[in-house]
């Protein structure tokens, strides 16, 4: 063998050996080449007082807006294979991924909890940012759907106040659920994982703070959760959607926060919120996902003022990982559904 055309080879120095494994880690993303020609930039945002670092997807003199709420433990970076599909596909259209609040590089909240309330607040004071018009798209993915469909709810009763203070609920055009929570974790067919799940943050909050942060964080913890959730039979799939838990599920902030996410994220799911949506809804469902299982979607679909469902198949909760572009392309077809309708009005 001639080591100076292999540099993975023992006599390769540790930097030859760095970047070698660099570029076959790149070769084995399925998505890389796109995302990197996606065009994208860095917004930081003063939200209820704390930073809010968003990922900006798209041509800066795109006119169309849409913002996308990732799931628990993920940041933006999870939702960038849809991303990149539909910007592909919607070159008009820019794509606004946000950090949640103590999650990736966003801080957490100053005030109020990290539940499904506090970050429904959040999310309309950022659409209030992005599309003060009301003009824009909102989606979130797991429970992200959670977070969006409390957002654009209306209030409960007359006497029940807005999400943001000072306004009513932000206005959207419209509202895309992937892989939505349809049946919260503990009634749901996986509730004996969800219930060990649950155990497990207890535990983790019982103990002391290094050490139940620790604990939350453990490789073997991620690990775990990463193998019950995907479903592709291709090994470079799988090794790449468990290289990206590895490299994102760990970043919150601190175990509070952690702890009051996960905690929302199992008391509640979007059928608590569906009765009082109104604007148009795409719900995108995955024939085999058991976290949010396609029956519960049909029966979300019923609880909807106006909704549409999509089944990918074949695939599970990972959705965002492993059909991206079919996610991307229902997604771009409801979005020209909203435009027509549109247009239809102003004539």
């Amino acid at each position: 063998m001639n080591t100076e055309t292999h540099p993975r080879d023992r006599a390769a120095s540790p930097p030859e050996r760095a970047r070698e494994a660099a570029r076959v880690a790149a070769s084995e993303e399925p998505y890389a080449g796109l995302v990197a020609a996606t065009p994208a930039r860095d917004a930081d945002l003063l939200i209820r007082g704390a930073r809010a670092h968003v990922r900006v997807y798209g041509d800066p003199a795109a006119p169309g807006r849409l913002v996308f709420l990732h799931g628990l433990r993920g940041d933006h970076h999870g939702l960038e294979p849809i991303v990149a599909h539909l910007v592909k596909e919607r070159p008009d259209l820019q794509v606004w991924v946000p950090d949640l609040p103590g999650f990736g590089a966003s801080a957490p909240l100053v005030d109020g909890v990290h539940d499904v309330a506090g970050y429904a607040a959040w999310t309309a004071e950022l659409l209030s940012a992005v599309a003060p018009e009301g003009d824009a798209v909102l989606a979130g993915h797991s429970f992200g759907s959670i977070v969006a469909s409390a957002t654009v709810a209306a209030p409960a009763g007359p006497a029940a106040e807005p999400v943001a203070e000072g306004r009513r609920t932000p206005l959207v055009r419209g509202l895309v659920l992937v892989n939505p929570i349809a049946t919260a974790a503990l009634d749901g067919p996986r509730r004996a994982m969800s219930a060990v799940t649950v155990g497990v943050h207890r535990l983790a909050a019982a103990l002391p703070e290094r050490v139940g942060t620790g604990l939350l964080r453990h490789p073997l913890f991620t690990r775990v959760a990463s193998l019950a959730m995907v479903t592709s039979d291709d090994r470079t799939m799988r090794r790449w959607i468990h290289a990206e838990h590895d490299r994102y599920f760990s970043g919150f902030a601190d175990r509070r926060t952690l702890l009051e996410a996960f905690h929302a994220s199992v008391g509640t799911d979007v059928s608590a919120y569906a009765g009082r949506i109104s604007v148009p809804t795409l719900l995108v469902a995955s024939e085999n996902d058991d976290v949010a299982p396609l029956p519960s979607q049909r029966v979300l679909e019923g609880l909807l003022a106006d909704a549409r469902l999509a089944v990918v198949p074949r695939i599970g909760h990972l959705a965002h990982y492993e059909a991206p572009d079919v996610v991307a392309r229902e997604t771009a077809a409801f979005l020209a559904g909203l435009q027509a309708a549109g247009e239809r009005d102003e004539q």
